[in-house]
């Protein structure tokens, strides 16, 4: 009897097999599993760090739809950012479709070295005592710099699209491709440097 083994791929059309992830402390906490359907349905495991288990591609496609407010500017929800899955992963999959085609590598890899990139390794957090509150240096954990990197890469393309004439799909494609090469246009990337400096001066 034989037995066919059948290499899966994420949504059919990316390959995750060969994608190789550069930083060590990332790489038990980025999921990559390939999946035809990448869709948790809420269904995480209430353990210590269950969010692990639920894939990149979905944290992401999750926080589309609350992009959340950028310091005191609280815009209006949009008419593709209301919560439904599928006009959010419909966005997603529009975005990695143009990474594709302008960089000619494979989109799940540039996703993943812009998480890289866009990610805070120190952050700076208030210490109170004796009445008195000064800003702290802390490191940052695994979980929570993907965290912040994925909510970068939202925001940063949201204030992009918001009220002009870019598309979010484009946006964000532009985002991801700038924060994986590295470069300061990008939001997450410049983000990312802002909050280091910030934690460099309050050690």
């Amino acid at each position: 009897m034989f037995t066919i083994m059948v290499q899966f791929k994420i949504f059919d059309l990316y390959d995750v097999s060969e994608v190789q992830i550069k930083d060590p402390a990332l790489k038990p906490y980025m999921t990559l599993t390939p999946k035809l359907l990448i869709k948790s349905q809420g269904r995480r495991n209430f353990e210590n760090l269950g969010n692990i288990k639920v894939t990149v591609i979905e944290r992401l496609a999750n926080r589309l739809a609350v992009p959340g407010h950028v310091g005191k500017k609280h815009k209006i929800i949009t008419s593709w950012s209301s919560g439904k899955y599928a006009r959010n992963m419909k966005t997603l999959l529009q975005a990695l479709e143009l990474i594709g085609k302008k960089t000619g590598k494979n989109p799940i890899q540039v996703l993943v070295s812009a998480i890289e990139n866009g990610s805070p390794r120190d952050e700076v957090t208030v210490i109170e005592q004796g009445g008195a509150r000064y800003p702290q240096s802390v490191d940052c954990s695994p979980i929570r710099r993907i965290n912040l990197a994925l909510r970068w890469f939202v925001q940063g393309s949201y204030a992009k699209a918001f009220g002009k004439k870019k598309k979010m799909a484009d946006a964000l494609a532009e985002e991801i491709m700038k924060a994986g090469e590295g470069s300061m246009e990008s939001y997450a990337v410049s983000k990312r440097n802002e909050t280091e400096k910030q934690a460099d001066a309050a050690r």
